[in-house]
């Protein structure tokens, strides 16, 4: 028997999580080169679904950025998984396409907006502990990078085999 509620906690028109999550990524997102490929994706609404947690956040792309959606507002694309798997995902630990194709997280909606999404963080090369800790007061920066430290990782990550030296 779980204690969490069902339903996702409703703030309102304010999501707090939401904003938070579009600030730190805009944010971590500044002096990348995600504006060509998220161009084609402008007025997209994602919606990113916690397994085993109820929470969501409903998110839309403006141009090279983020901004949080209504939740009320249809998506077009969903994501779904646990918050691990979104962890490995956002730090590079495991290949996208291993996580999709294990079914550790499912894309339900628009295929080809999925597919461009996915395709373009695959694209990117950030180091997102170096965003995090520039922007986290540092008792949460130690605490990010204990988290990560627990995160199993390959010995030699597949995004990093077919990256081409730069």
């Amino acid at each position: 028997m779980s204690l969490l509620p069902r339903c996702p906690p409703s703030f309102g028109p304010f999501d707090p999580l939401g904003e938070l999550f579009v600030r730190v990524f805009n944010h971590a997102m500044r002096g990348q080169n995600l504006s060509a490929a998220l161009a084609p994706l402008d007025g997209k609404r994602i919606r990113i679904q916690l397994t085993g947690a109820p929470l969501q956040l409903n998110l839309c792309i403006a141009g090279d950025r983020l901004k949080v959606a209504p939740a009320r507002d249809a998506a077009h694309v969903t994501v779904r998984g646990r918050l691990a798997d979104f962890v490995r995902l956002a730090s590079r630990a495991e290949d996208p396409d291993t996580l999709f194709f294990q079914r550790r997280l499912s894309l339900e909606g628009e295929t080809e907006t999925g597919l461009a999404i996915k395709n373009a963080l695959d694209a990117l090369d950030w180091d997102w502990r170096r965003h995090c800790e520039a922007i986290l007061p540092p008792g949460a920066a130690q605490l990010l990078r204990a988290l990560s430290a627990r995160l199993p990782r390959p010995a030699l990550s597949p995004l990093r085999r077919h990256r081409a030296p730069r």
